[in-house]
C-alpha cells in the first residue's frame, strides 16, 4: 500500500469516527502495529534476534492484509466498507 492510500483510508475513518467507532479504533491498531513492524527491524538487525523478523514482517504487511480481507468481505456482502474504492 502507498502512503496516499493509507492516508485516504485514515481520513475516511477520522471523518466517520462517530458513526463507526470500532472500525476507527481497529484501523488505529492496524497502523500502530504497522509502525511497530517498521521500527522493529532496527533491533532485529542490530542485535541479531531472528525471532523478531516474522513479527516485523507481519506488522509491515498488516495494512495490506487488512484491506484485502475487508475488500473480500465487502465483495461477498458480509461487511460494508464505504472507504473501499
Amino acid at each position: 500500500m502507498t502512503l496516499n492510500e493509507l492516508q485516504r483510508i485514515k481520513q475516511w475513518h477520522v471523518a466517520h469516527r462517530r458513526d463507526h467507532p470500532f472500525e476507527y479504533h481497529l484501523w488505529d491498531l492496524v497502523l500502530t502495529l504497522w509502525l511497530m513492524g517498521w521500527v522493529g527491524w532496527l533491533p532485529v538487525c542490530a542485535f541479531g534476534e531472528p525471532w523478531g523478523a516474522p513479527l516485523c514482517l507481519a506488522g509491515t504487511l498488516l495494512p495490506s492484509l487488512y484491506v484485502t480481507w475487508r475488500a473480500r468481505a465487502h465483495r461477498t456482502q458480509k461487511l460494508r466498507c464505504d472507504w473501499i474504492r
